[in-house]
């Protein structure tokens, strides 16, 4: 049997990050998901520690075990670079004649569970490959007004 990276304290603090992101989100965010926000504010740090292919890496890996629970997620995909498409919605938009105040659409719109669970997964194979240390530092790094999490150590950490 597989252990799943996403373990209640993971998907715990990917919720409050995106609950963060969704509060301090601001008008041109809107056509963004909370989720979304998340692994992209992770996308530069850990390409600059693992480098391009390695966050590219990271992030496929947790997609595919995040589509095992969350097959909506199946019409997502980790670009070259790292950012995340939703090629259903570009499928979509093509067939369609856009009209100007569209906006592209990317993963489940802010607060969904599966844009939850795609966060928690990237966290948890943090954590699994950086330790738990360090994945709590990067994200108090990057979010340093989130709320507190208590972690698997039973401390509480900000996230």
């Amino acid at each position: 049997m597989r252990k799943d990276p996403a373990t209640p304290q993971m998907r715990d603090l990917a919720a409050r990050l995106a609950a963060h992101e969704a509060a301090i989100s601001s008008p041109a965010d809107a056509h963004t998901s909370a989720a979304f926000r998340v692994c992209e504010k992770l996308r530069q740090p850990l390409a600059a520690l693992a480098g391009a292919a390695g966050f590219h890496s990271l992030l496929s890996r947790a997609l595919v075990i995040a589509q095992r629970e969350a097959p909506g997620l199946s019409q997502v995909r980790v670009n070259a670079n790292g950012s995340l498409e939703d090629v259903g919605a570009v499928r979509s938009l093509s067939n369609q004649d856009p009209k100007p105040n569209d906006a592209p659409r990317n993963l489940p719109q802010p607060g969904t569970d599966e844009g939850i669970l795609l966060v928690a997964q990237l966290l948890g194979l943090l954590h699994i490959f950086i330790g738990e240390a360090i994945t709590l530092r990067l994200a108090r790094d990057i979010w340093p007004n989130a709320s507190v999490h208590r972690t698997e150590s039973g401390r509480d950490q900000q996230a």
